[in-house]
């Protein structure tokens, strides 16, 4: 059998090592669909693995990465064949699954979704995670009767994968987007050319301490948890809706009822692995087509192999990185 490359998380005594090992297929977890890896991604959830800052692995060794596009090699299960363009998000791999960092994988058929015309291997990598979540965010958001009309939407951590793509999305479909963030002197031209109405600098936000704040934002998409999730519960208007994405800031929430029960406010979890395959697919063909992203090519900044990956990933967890970052496997399209 071939040996191939992967990054592996490993566990010596009480601290996870990365490091790139040969391994075969029998060394992977079972799976229906053995998968010719051409790309993947660095997600903040990727990152804590690799630097082994967040306890991500549910076991060891395991292959890191919750992302992969490829091509399909083998396939017990009828849905897939061989030379099928392939995609996986989430669904447990580069967690308790092994993962999309590597240059083979095999996985459930049930995680594997075709990937959809109008889009390729590359692209479907630039979106990631982190762009089907914002996705995500956009459908609950949606359902719950946000409209434009309710006022501006507030991205926070908007140099981020999540936070730029929600930038796109939002404003293609006719929201008017507002981004605050710590970087703005340094990023803020950045911003506005992925769709940015507006620029807010974080430093200058007043977040307060009373139950209610001043109404400003017609919804919001989170990225930071924390403080500013708590003022964002505080300042959404009434019946707007919050899509709590992430815990960049913090995983803690101190706020009252006051803002749900007097406004009417929704606080909406957006969570990308356990996803219902339904749901799932349509939000792909979404992206593919009335969801398409205007500016992939400004959102993905760096790509790397996975040599470059523990650097890569040192940077996103100290929060220097913008953007995404691509992981080149076989490059194939």
């Amino acid at each position: 059998m071939t040996a191939f490359r992967a990054m592996r998380i490993h566990q010596e005594g009480k601290t996870t090592i990365a490091r790139v090992d040969a391994i075969e297929l029998d060394d992977l977890n079972p799976g229906e669909v053995v998968i010719r890896v051409a790309w993947s991604g660095i997600n903040y959830k990727d990152a804590l693995a690799v630097t082994g800052k967040g306890r991500i692995m549910r076991e060891f060794p395991k292959v890191a990465g919750i992302d992969l596009s490829g091509i399909v090699a083998e396939s017990s299960d009828p849905t897939f064949k061989p030379g099928d363009r392939v995609l996986v998000t989430g669904c447990n791999i580069g967690e308790s699954l092994d993962g999309g960092f590597a240059q083979m994988a095999r996985v459930p058929a049930s995680a594997v979704v075709p990937v959809p015309d109008g889009l390729d291997l590359r692209d479907v990598m630039a979106i990631g995670t982190a762009g089907f979540t914002a996705a995500m965010a956009l459908r609950r958001m949606l359902e719950n009767h946000q409209t434009p009309e309710m006022g501006p939407i507030a991205v926070t951590g908007p140099t981020g994968g999540v936070g730029g793509i929600a930038l796109d999305l939002f404003s293609a479909a006719g929201f008017e987007v507002h981004a605050i963030t710590g970087k703005a002197d340094t990023h803020g031209e950045y911003l506005k050319a992925l769709g940015a109405h507006a620029v807010v600098a974080r430093q200058a936000v007043e977040l307060g301490s009373k139950p209610m704040e001043k109404a400003l934002w017609g919804g919001a998409v989170d990225n930071l948890g924390g403080d500013t999730l708590t003022w964002l519960t505080r300042t959404v208007r009434p019946w707007g809706n919050i899509g709590s994405i992430g815990l960049a800031q913090s995983h803690l929430l101190e706020t009252t009822v006051m803002p749900f029960i007097l406004r009417g406010v929704s606080l909406l979890g957006i969570h990308s692995v356990d996803v219902p395959r339904p749901w799932r697919e349509a939000i792909w063909q979404q992206l593919a087509g009335p969801w398409k992203l205007r500016h992939l090519d400004r959102l993905v900044t760096r790509t790397v192999d996975l040599d470059g990956l523990p650097a890569a990933c040192e940077e996103q967890v100290a929060g220097t990185t913008v953007g995404r970052t691509l992981v080149e496997l076989s490059g194939e399209r």
